[in-house]
């Protein structure tokens, strides 16, 4: 296997790093919640509770009389498995709100990083235009295509335009009968 190269590499451990980093910072509740949540999202758990769910139900019934029932009814399996449930699904949020706030991080950092590097590629094409306007050398794409390469666009006027187009968009489907969305129409 040929070797990665130096920067991937040094951004594979910097990645490894921040992770092992975040995990230290976690408080001892998130990390309570996280093992729980792995746990219950186990196949183990799944095979105790197949396991403690059927002897209860067995010797409920009556099929497996090793003890006196204690649960004819089986509403005292019916309370505990809603109670499990409920803290079982309080835990899973408690995990998902974490993990949550890890994308919007990581979402964060990657529009900062698309915006460097449309900052940068705009600043490149205008480099090459001018190196190409001074060596004479005919740049091969057309006027006004180049001048929209060279436009530096903030970020605000592109999620405005994005709004506005979505709007549009909603505005136009829910105004077709037909419910197909109007530029699909003939």
């Amino acid at each position: 296997m040929p070797p990665i190269s130096n920067v991937l590499d040094r951004n594979i451990n910097a990645l490894i790093l921040r992770r092992a980093q975040d995990e230290r910072t976690l408080s001892r509740q998130q990390r309570v919640a996280n093992g729980i949540t792995a746990f219950v999202g186990s196949m183990v758990f799944v095979y105790i509770h197949a396991a403690l769910f059927g002897l209860w139900i067995l010797i409920n019934i009556g099929w497996l009389p090793v003890v006196p029932a204690w649960d004819p009814s089986l509403v005292v399996l019916a309370m505990a498995a809603s109670v499990e449930a409920i803290f079982i699904s309080t835990f899973v949020l408690i995990s998902q709100n974490r993990m949550a706030a890890e994308d919007d991080k990581r979402a964060d950092l990657s529009l900062q990083i698309a915006l460097l590097n449309e900052h940068e590629t705009t600043r490149l094409v205008t480099m090459v235009s001018a190196l190409a306007g001074k060596l004479g050398v005919d740049p091969q794409v057309a006027p006004e295509e180049l001048e929209e390469m060279q436009r530096n666009l903030p970020p605000d006027v592109v999620l405005e335009e994005i709004e506005r187009q979505n709007e549009k968009g909603a505005s136009s489907s829910s105004s077709s009968s037909s419910g197909t969305p109007a530029s699909l129409t003939r």
